[in-house]
């Protein structure tokens, strides 16, 4: 932490490459330090012996005090040098606001590496380069070229991308919205997300983040362990990019082609308690809901309006978001029949039809709000001369006054509302122009409340007396490297399940027909048959699973057409046998669990609708692991088939319980394993309400082939 105080509180800046030429970064950079309170400021060029009438330095050394903060507005083939020239001098850190670097191609990522090189000798923190800097409004700090500065406020903005930083800027300062801090990381060669939230955690203006990423830089577990940290207490709101799921998504089993990169990182925010949005207005809208003196604590949401039509959209936005309509009390009820004239609706939306004036918004908002199954208000307005906007503003601005609730307001219209925007605004109540936007902030603020939940809910290391014997399952993934196999054996793959307290049908691997013909007879017709290959993922493609076998003759029919499939549809495949499986009689659901290494953050889980369509279905979720009970509820919760796992059409439900525990003890193989790469059970068939594995497949890793493989470190 302390090593990042003299970037966000220098006492003394040295500006590389100040200039009075107008137009310039090195003029604006140095105009914006000179600003910035009583902080000394030394200009620094080579070619010039005052800047703005101050003295100018040939180099930084030349400085007579030592410098916290440096600022570099130079060419980039300059700054390897003046990095050196800091760390000779005892700079604190620096900011490097020069492009030219790893944007422009291979030479300027050799640039950076060669800054890196330099600094390992100095350990100076360094933001950027290619970076607008950063600005601190409550300690009167602009380190960047940007003219104008946010007021102050307790809102927080850090992105890697230097334009949007600045449009985000723009627009608090046009809204009033104000900021803590505001960080521009450019490439980030060394100062990070993780740098910089673990930083803003300890800042006492910062009650909140909004982050624009492009994509994880740095150290990944550091960046987990700051935003775990910082969103147990504040909220941090996120707008990434989404990813183009081409090659990342590429995999051999079902969960690995699914568990793509997008999926895994709405998992992985989710588990953080990181509300992530999809639009750039959406981040502007629920940083609107952040600076508000109020934050939803339910989803229940009430809604009034002068304008039916406008209520009726907003309720539709709030239901498609997933969101929940408010029902109103029997009370509240009562106490606006008191106040609107009879022919409203009598339900909410609240209809306050069209000759509403002040005293009635007013008074339907303080009803509304003192309701205990309301958690949060829209208010809609649309101008009408009964209700003029700045006094409609002020009346509102002392309702809220009088709630922990929160208010929000959606008012249509251009000049007519416009100055009443401005005073809910400055009193910290969020205005929207859409009653949709509105909608959307409310859900994202209530998201970020569940979210929270699912933070605190990450389980602690396993009691070692429920960890199960692992040696023995080693010796399988030991003896597959030594055999040069990527996949381990269907009967292998069961025997992990097993261990790990997961039901499996009872099976049998035969070497022949004749072994075939054993197997079945000590389980019992009806059998399934499936073909043994380590090279052959998906056996239904090859004709490789036949179902309902039911007599002796059926069986050498079924394993005849399995040899001959395979050998029209994979010639190349090592075929080592078949496996005999007790046929389930009758399956209510089929599910898939399933597991993925993600190239950032290791295990990830899957659960969904499982079967042969399963990935036409698309009907799963993404969790990671370790999972607790509640924690395995919520990945199944967050399915289409949780519901009809419940009971449905006839079906008995399933044991939910039973689920939870498969789960979580999946999650404790997947941490125990590092080995494993890909991993699918499909199905898991819920029989007469139990789970029961009926095909398993393990593919592993041949990175981590060795005794010394470590179980995962938990990222969440």
């Amino acid at each position: 932490m302390g090593d990042l105080q003299k970037i966000f509180n220098p006492r003394t800046i040295a500006v590389i490459g100040a200039t009075e030429r107008e137009g310039t970064f090195g003029r604006a950079v140095l105009e914006n330090a000179l600003a910035s309170g009583d902080r000394t400021v030394y200009p620094v060029n080579p070619r010039r012996e005052t800047v703005l009438g101050l003295s100018c330095f040939p180099e930084i050394g030349a400085i007579p005090e030592p410098i916290d903060l440096a600022l570099i507005a130079t060419p980039a083939a300059t700054v390897p040098g003046l990095v050196d020239a800091c760390g000779r001098a005892g700079v604190g850190g620096i900011i490097i606001i020069s492009a030219g670097f790893r944007e422009t191609g291979e030479a300027g990522r050799r640039l950076e590496e060669e800054i890196l090189r330099i600094n390992r000798a100095y350990g100076m923190r360094i933001v950027g380069p290619n970076c607008l800097g950063i600005m601190r409004p409550p300690v009167n700090l602009n380190a960047t070229f940007l003219r104008e500065s946010p007021e102050k406020g307790n809102i927080a903005f850090v992105s890697d991308v230097g334009s949007f930083g600045r449009t985000l800027l723009d627009w608090g300062i046009s809204s009033h919205i104000g900021f803590s801090t505001a960080v521009s990381l450019g490439s980030a060669i060394d100062v990070d997300f993780g740098d910089v939230i673990d930083f803003l955690f300890e800042d006492p203006h910062t009650k909140s983040i909004i982050l624009y990423m492009e994509d994880i830089v740095g150290d990944v577990k550091r960046f987990v362990s700051a935003v775990r940290c910082f969103a147990r207490t504040k909220p941090i709101i996120l707008l990434k990019p989404p990813i183009l799921e081409d090659g990342d998504c590429a995999g051999l089993t079902h969960s690995g082609t699914m568990a793509g990169p997008e999926k895994v990182y709405d998992a992985l925010f989710r588990r953080l308690g990181v509300v992530r949005v999809r639009e750039a207005q959406d981040l502007f809208n629920a940083a609107g809901v952040l600076y508000s003196r109020n934050r939803p604590r339910g989803p229940r949401l009430a809604i009034m309006t002068n304008a039916r039509g406008i209520g009726i959209i907003a309720n539709k936005q709030l239901l498609c978001a997933g969101g929940k309509l408010a029902d109103l009390s029997e009370q509240t009820i009562r106490d606006l029949d008191a106040l609107i004239p009879p022919c409203w609706n009598r339900g909410n939306p609240v209809h306050l039809l069209r000759d509403a004036d002040t005293s009635r918004y007013a008074a339907a908002a303080e009803i509304c709000l003192k309701d205990p199954g309301v958690d949060g208000l829209l208010s809609i307005y649309t101008p009408q001369d009964f209700a003029p906007s700045e006094e409609l503003a002020e009346a509102l601005v002392g309702v809220a006054s009088k709630t922990d609730k929160p208010l929000l307001t959606a008012w249509m219209g251009g000049r007519d509302v416009q100055r009443g925007c401005e005073r809910m605004v400055e009193a910290g109540i969020p205005a929207y122009e859409t009653a949709e936007a509105a909608v959307r902030a409310y859900i994202y603020m209530t998201q970020y409340e569940r979210n929270l939940e699912l933070l605190h809910e990450t389980p602690e290391e396993l009691p070692l007396d429920e960890a199960p014997p692992k040696n023995h399952l080693k010796a399988l993934i030991r003896r597959a490297n030594r055999e040069a196999c990527s996949i381990l054996t269907e009967n292998d793959s069961r025997k992990f399940l097993r261990n790990y307290g997961i039901p499996v049908i009872p099976s049998r691997m035969a070497i022949t027909l004749e072994d075939a013909l054993a197997a079945a007879l000590d389980m019992g017709y009806p059998v399934v048959l499936k073909v043994a290959s380590p090279d052959i993922i998906f056996r239904q493609d090859v004709g490789g699973v036949i179902t309902a076998i039911d007599c002796e003759e059926a069986l050498k029919t079924a394993y005849h057409r399995i040899l001959d499939g395979v050998r029209q549809f994979a010639p190349q495949a090592k075929v080592q046998g078949v496996t005999v499986q007790k046929m389930v009689d009758h399956i209510d659901y089929e599910l898939i669990l399933g597991a993925k290494k993600d190239r950032h953050f290791g295990a990830v889980i899957l659960f969904g609708s499982g079967g042969t369509n399963v990935e036409l279905l698309k009907d799963f979720s993404i969790g990671l692991p370790p999972l607790n009970q509640t924690l395995a509820r919520r990945l199944m919760e967050e399915t289409g088939v949780y519901r009809m796992l419940q009971g449905f059409r006839g079906k008995p439900p399933a044991d939910m319980r039973q689920l939870e525990k498969i789960l979580v003890g999946f999650s404790r193989m997947i941490i125990d394993f590092p080995e494993i790469r890909e991993m699918d059970i499909n199905p898991l068939a819920i029989c007469q309400g139990k789970a029961i594995a009926l095909d398993a497949r393990i593919l592993l890793d041949p990175n981590v082939f060795t005794e010394k493989a470590s179980p995962y470190a938990h990222l969440v």
